[in-house]
């Protein structure tokens, strides 16, 4: 019933990204493969908490205070021009042979080693030496997106793509029905890293586009697996229970919900579905905003010289012409002729377009009338887990989401928040004291430029909240502050914080924008502190490439570059980051890491950590000049001293800075005396 297509439509935005998915996956967008402002608004919501109302915002990207060398770089693969600032390169590795030209997509870390998601599989870099990462296996297992994450002796990588094979296989499945499709988690066992070894794999109905592993600290049995699926759903035909009716005709749909996957440590070929949360009941449609004004301009002149356009839910989007192409041969064929299409080919191409690829992709592209806002998202596109706060944070589309997670198998909707600048939530990262959460938003789905000049800076940037009586409250966005070109496919993608101590520091990557270290200690001023950034891939036309995701890991950033392999750099000195930070940032060190599953920060004590308040006391001149010359010699002279003497010298210290925290409501002060105090205590 055209009724029930209204009732249980994608969103606008959500339906677009999906579709334009389906094209990268399928090789037909070209290059490499990948997968007026508006008042941030409030919804309704009345099957549970209402989302937190949102202040006009004002623009808070960061000023360039200096002469910015992002801009005019060479283009090229292998050879673009580079800009750096800030930061230190120490190594550029080109993907294996059978990755070139193959999209690179997340990261995971364990010991000493990268793993790195691809289309094609999967690679894993030995990184103990970051200036020469060495290749340890690369893995041939299609399935986009190919995303990765770790745990102990356990691999996790998602598939979602229609090719993807249960066997591993590079033939792909060419059936729209197939026993050997593999949609969902691949599970290996990686206790020997260099032979992984496929043990299981979990079938889901709308594959994993992205997923997310929970450690619970109370469960030391199982490990948890948040599977986040946006394609069209499965056949029933293919894996039984699948469904995509709507709600009220099936209450059992794999709309609306994520997946729950509970893996036993102790055997690990048991992994299954135990639930399948619907985090979204009662939210609806949020308001976006429409096309940018360069947009605007190649649309029409798309319009003029005959382009094949669709119209999406109000919005319109040119085909590629590959794609176009495919499908008049088709029509062709079709009409058993020979020669090149027609143009009364083209004619029923474009009167029945929306029908062919409503048919085709197997969900509906236009947009029925109905009486108010439909309904929200139906799925996530990521979460970021924080388990020692009992918090996630889920980037579900059209909504940020903050859900309770102290009950693994049942998380819960606390709270969601819309914003009529957000085009696609994609990513969240809470500070480390998880009193701030930061979302992105992948407007353009990841393969346009939208970092132009003439693009606003609060669509396709990050937005930042504090957390108030499990509220999400907005502070401000932060997007990067110097334009790229309409050849670089740029917007806001993954990060990770940056452990340096007192304050909130974050790398994240813009794809072709490249990457970018800021600062949100202050959440209603972010400021951007550091960059490194490439040329465009091809000088005359856009390009996959850029970084998809970069990460702090045990004292280095390794950035996962879709088209030119693995980066690694390191933090420079400069007035926004002191040497004595950076040391105290490598003093923590991680077993492993997955970026959607945020560890706390601990810093041991330390005396480079006690120079790295210091210098920070410095900066925000919490105590005199003097006060700080006379903090850092006292600090050295107990760093000379030993035994008795030591501990004296910085007992008597740490008292004095805490009458001078109380004194001057000093709060770094006190940070320092906490560290000398911990410093006293140490043999």
């Amino acid at each position: 019933m055209k009724t029930n297509v209204f009732l249980y439509r994608p969103l606008a935005w959500a339906a677009a990204h999906r579709f334009w998915l389906v094209l990268l996956c399928a090789g037909l967008l070209g290059g490499l493969s990948a997968c007026a402002h508006n008042p941030a608004m409030t919804v309704a919501d009345p099957g549970g908490p209402a989302p937190s109302a949102q202040a006009e915002p004002a623009r808070s990207a960061a000023p360039i205070q200096y002469a910015d060398s992002r801009v005019g770089l060479e283009a090229g693969l292998f050879d673009a021009g580079e800009a750096i600032w800030n930061l230190r390169a120490l190594s550029s590795t080109p993907p294996p042979e059978g990755f070139i030209g193959v999209t690179n997509s997340d990261l995971a870390f364990t010991g000493d080693y990268a793993i790195q998601g691809n289309y094609n599989g999967m690679q894993v870099w030995d990184i103990s030496n970051p200036g020469e990462p060495d290749l340890v296996i690369d893995y041939l297992c299609p399935a986009s997106q190919s995303d990765v994450s770790v745990y102990e002796n356990l691999l996790f990588v998602s598939g979602e793509g229609f090719g993807g094979r249960l066997d591993c296989g590079t033939e792909g499945v060419e059936e729209a029905v197939s026993p050997d499709r593999l949609r969902g988690i691949r599970i290996f066992d990686i206790s020997d890293i260099e032979n992984p070894d496929y043990i299981t794999n979990v079938q889901t109905c709308r594959g994993s586009h992205t997923h997310s592993v929970l450690k619970d600290p109370d469960d030391d049995e199982n490990v948890y697996v948040y599977v986040s699926g946006s394609a069209p759903v499965r056949p029933e035909e293919e894996l039984a229970g699948c469904s995509g009716a709507p709600p009220e005709e099936d209450p059992n749909t794999a709309l609306f919900r994520i997946e729950v996957i509970q893996v036993p440590l102790a055997d690990p070929e048991q992994a299954a579905i135990v639930s399948s949360p619907r985090l979204f009941e009662g939210l609806v449609a949020p308001e976006g905003h429409g096309l940018a004004p360069d947009d605007i301009a190649a649309l029409e002149k798309a319009r003029a010289e005959g382009a094949f356009v669709l119209e999406m839910f109000g919005q319109a989007q040119v085909l590629p012409p590959q794609f176009v192409g495919m499908l008049l041969a088709e029509i062709v064929e079709e009409r058993e002729g020979t020669g090149p299409p027609t143009a009364a080919d083209s004619t029923l191409l474009r009167e029945n377009l929306p029908a062919i690829l409503s048919e085709r992709f197997g969900m509906p592209l236009d947009q029925e009338e109905g009486e108010g806002p439909g309904p929200g998202p139906t799925q996530c596109h990521d979460i970021t887990l924080y388990p020692e706060i009992g918090l996630a944070g889920g980037a579900c589309e059209g909504y940020g989401l903050l859900l309770d997670i102290s009950d693994p198998v049942n998380p819960k909707r606390v709270d969601a928040v819309a914003d009529s600048n957000f085009a696609y939530w994609h990513s969240a990262t809470f500070n480390n004291d998880g009193t701030s959460i930061l979302f992105t938003d992948e407007w353009g789905g990841g393969g346009a430029p939208k970092c132009r000049a003439t693009d606003p800076m609060e669509w396709g940037a990050n937005a930042i909240f504090t957390l108030e009586d499990g509220k999400m409250q907005f502070k401000s966005y932060f997007k990067i502050p110097e334009a790229q070109t309409p050849q670089e496919n740029c917007v806001a993608h993954n990060g990770s914080l940056i452990p340096i101590p007192g304050r909130d520091v974050m790398v994240q990557s813009w794809y072709q924008g490249g990457i970018s270290v800021f600062d949100w200690t202050d959440p209603s001023n972010p400021v951007e502190i550091a960059y490194h950034d490439r040329g465009p891939v091809n000088p005359d036309r856009m390009v996959m490439g850029g970084s998809w995701s970069v990460y702090w890991y045990n004292g280095v950033l390794v950035s996962s570059e879709i088209a030119r392999g693995l980066d690694i750099l390191e933090l420079a000195p400069s007035e926004y980051l002191s040497e004595n930070e950076i040391a105290a940032s490598r003093t923590v060190e991680l077993d492993y890491l997955n970026a959607q599953m945020q560890p706390v920060f601990v810093w041991p004590a330390s005396f480079v950590l006690a120079h790295a308040y210091v210098d920070q006391i410095e900066r925000s001149e919490e105590l005199s000049a003097d006060r700080i010359a006379s903090l850092r010699e006292e600090l050295a002279a107990a760093e000379d001293a030993s035994g008795a003497a030591r501990q004296e010298a910085l007992t008597m210290l740490s008292d004095t800075l805490d009458d001078e925290a109380v004194a001057g409501d000093a709060a770094k002060v006190h940070m320092l005396a906490n560290t000398v105090r911990d410093l006293a205590t140490m043999n």
